[in-house]
């Protein structure tokens, strides 16, 4: 029998628990997969806490990789065997099992060269930095961004991909080892937010100009740093909010902080359309499978250990990317 993670309240880590489920046969349009590895994202933690409400009882996770093991019917483009990998949103919910029934639009085949642990760390992450990195902002060598949580596994593919592109990257970070790890993965410049001004460092770094674009998956903590550290006409990108929601403000602060522009993207409406969402993975898979880009996964654990991983998560312990192992 498989198992899978549920919860039938929202609330801390400790809503969560495993437990024996029956998959069944896949219906019209979909498929069962088989589980390899399951994908941990900071968006999980918004569906247990009720950020993102869903009907309870209900399964979390929205990333995993595996192998089609049953095919219903009028399924095309998959064959049994077939290596997958997939993320999502509502339409992938329900990633921490062993095995599942799942509708076979949001699959992604998966290239020999990325391993089942890579995809699962990867493919939210990855296709999030792909959006990034190619869609959101028309980048030019010599641009300047600032990135936080630069550590983190966003962070880590972002300043990666950054520096193939050409870009100058000033990451932040919360410790000594975390600036180290950025560092290696292409942060040409650090911030310790613990114990740094980070507008002001950013002026410091730029000259007095800021920076074009800042990634600020952070939130309420650091959203008037990160207006702060733009240039004039530049680029707010509020990708996550880690710290909190951002509370409510009066748009005519971007005019006197320089004609800012601001946007909230979400992955779902980038990777929408199946043609897009194809060139963007086929991109992320080119880079990690010539090892331009390195995934770095850092924590490993079972189902059984969801509690703890979401503990480690929100309360920052983690580096880069972490996944269940099946």
């Amino acid at each position: 029998m498989a198992k899978a993670v549920r919860f039938n309240a929202t609330g801390g880590p400790e809503v969560l628990y495993l437990e024996d489920v029956e998959v069944g046969q896949p219906g019209p349009g979909e498929v069962r997969v088989r589980h390899v590895a399951v994908g941990l994202n900071y968006a999980d933690t918004y569906f247990r806490n009720g950020t993102y409400p869903v009907p309870l009882p209900n399964g979390i996770g929205v990333e995993a990789a595996g192998v089609v093991v049953a095919l219903g019917e009028g399924v095309t483009g998959l064959a049994l065997g077939d290596r997958v990998t997939y993320t999502g949103f509502l339409n992938t919910l329900g990633a921490y099992s062993t095995e599942r029934v799942i509708s076979a639009a949001p699959l992604i085949k998966l290239p020999e060269t990325i391993a089942f642990e890579t995809a699962a760390a990867m493919t939210m992450r990855g296709l999030t930095s792909a959006y990034l990195m190619r869609r959101i902002h028309d980048f030019r060598a010599g641009d300047t961004v600032l990135l936080h949580a630069a550590a983190g596994g966003v962070g880590l593919i972002v300043s990666q991909w950054a520096k193939l592109l050409g870009l100058t990257v000033i990451g932040t970070v919360s410790t000594a080892a975390k600036a180290e790890m950025a560092i290696m993965h292409g942060c040409d410049h650090v911030i310790n937010y613990s114990n740094e001004d980070v507008a002001k460092r950013v002026r410091e770094i730029t000259n007095g100009r800021g920076v074009d674009v800042v990634f600020d998956s952070v939130g309420k903590n650091t959203f008037m740093s990160s207006l702060d550290s733009l240039r004039k006409r530049g680029l707010m990108v509020c990708v996550g909010t880690a710290s909190g929601p951002i509370p409510p403000f009066d748009p005519v602060l971007l005019a006197m902080k320089g004609s800012l522009f601001l946007t909230r993207p979400a992955l779902a409406d980038y990777i929408a359309d199946p043609a897009e969402k194809a060139d963007l993975a086929g991109e992320l898979f080119d880079h990690v499978g010539a090892g331009r880009i390195k995934i770095e996964i850092n924590q490993y654990y079972p189902l059984a250990d969801a509690v703890q991983a979401h503990r480690d998560l929100e309360s920052r312990k983690t580096t880069g990317s972490s996944i269940f192992v099946i």
